[in-house]
C-alpha cells in the first residue's frame, strides 16, 4: 500500500561509494527481517518439483517475495499458468506505483540504472527510498543488491534445509511477511491522514478475506489510499 509520504532530503556530503554503503546499512534490519520468508521460498521451490538449480535460479531471477510464494502455492495444486500470471500481476501492482513515484529521480539516469533499480525495486526497497540524498542512484543501488543478494542467499538456504527439515512452512514462518510489512508501514504513520488510511485498509482486508474476495489486501490498499487523500483534501478545506 503506498501511503501518504512525507519526503526527506538529507543534505549531507557524501562520495558516490558513501551513498551506495549508506543504502547497504539503511536496508539491513530489512534483510534480516525477510529470512524466515526467503528460507520458506526455497523449502517451497523443492517441495514443488524444482530442481535444486531451478529453486536457485527462480529466487535469483523471479525475485518477488510474496508473489514467488504465492507462484510456488499455486503451482504445487496444478493451476493453469494463465491464472497463476493474472494471480502474480494482481499481486504486484503496487510496483507501479513505487516506479512512478521514483521517475523523476532516477528517468534522466543512464539506461543501465534503471534497468537495474526496475529488477531491484521490492517493497523493502521502497521504504528506504523515502530518505533522499546525493548521489541518490548509488544509495538505490547499494540498498536493492544488499537487499537482493540476501534473498537469494537465504533462498539457497531453504533450498538445503529442504532436505534435512522438509515441510518448513508448517512452522508459519510466512508470518515474516506480515512483520516486514508491518515494520514498512508504521514508520510512515506520522499524520491522521496516514493512520486512518492504514485503518481502513486493514480492516477492509480482514473483511474482505472473510467474505472469500481474490486480491482483498489490493483493494483494500486502494480503498485506504483513497480514503487517505479524501480526508486530507478536507481538512485542508476546513482549515
Amino acid at each position: 500500500m503506498i501511503l501518504m509520504l512525507t519526503e526527506s532530503i538529507d543534505d549531507t556530503p557524501m562520495s558516490e561509494s558513501k551513498a551506495f554503503l549508506n543504502g547497504v546499512i539503511k536496508i539491513l534490519p530489512l534483510c534480516f527481517a525477510v529470512l524466515p520468508w526467503g528460507l520458506l521460498a526455497g523449502s517451497m521451490a523443492i517441495q514443488a518439483g524444482l530442481t535444486t538449480l531451478q529453486a536457485i535460479g527462480m529466487s535469483a531471477l523471479v525475485f518477488a517475495g510474496a508473489a514467488q510464494l504465492m507462484t510456488l502455492g499455486l503451482v504445487m495444486v496444478g493451476t493453469p499458468a494463465l491464472t497463476i500470471i493474472i494471480s502474480v500481476f494482481l499481486i504486484t501492482t503496487q510496483h507501479y506505483l513505487y516506479a512512478l513515484y521514483l521517475r523523476d529521480d532516477i528517468s534522466k539516469q543512464p539506461l543501465k540504472h534503471r534497468l537495474m533499480l526496475g529488477f531491484l525495486l521490492t517493497d523493502e526497497l521502497f521504504a528506504v527510498s523515502i530518505k533522499k540524498q546525493q548521489h541518490y542512484i548509488y544509495y538505490l543501488l547499494g540498498a536493492g543488491i544488499c537487499f537482493y543478494l540476501c534473498w537469494v542467499l537465504f533462498s539457497i538456504c531453504g533450498v538445503l534445509l529442504a532436505a534435512s527439515v522438509p515441510n518448513l512452512d508448517q512452522y508459519h514462518l510466512d508470518f515474516s511477511i506480515v512483520a516486514t510489512f508491518i515494520a514498512i508501514v508504521v514508520p510512515f504513520i506520522k499524520n491522521l491522514n496516514t493512520l486512518v488510511g492504514v485503518m481502513v485498509s486493514v480492516v477492509l482486508t480482514i473483511m474482505f478475506l472473510s467474505l472469500g474476495i481474490k486480491s482483498a489486501a489490493i483493494l483494500a490498499g486502494v480503498i485506504g489510499m483513497l480514503t487517505a487523500t479524501c480526508l486530507q483534501n478536507l481538512r485542508e478545506r476546513a482549515a
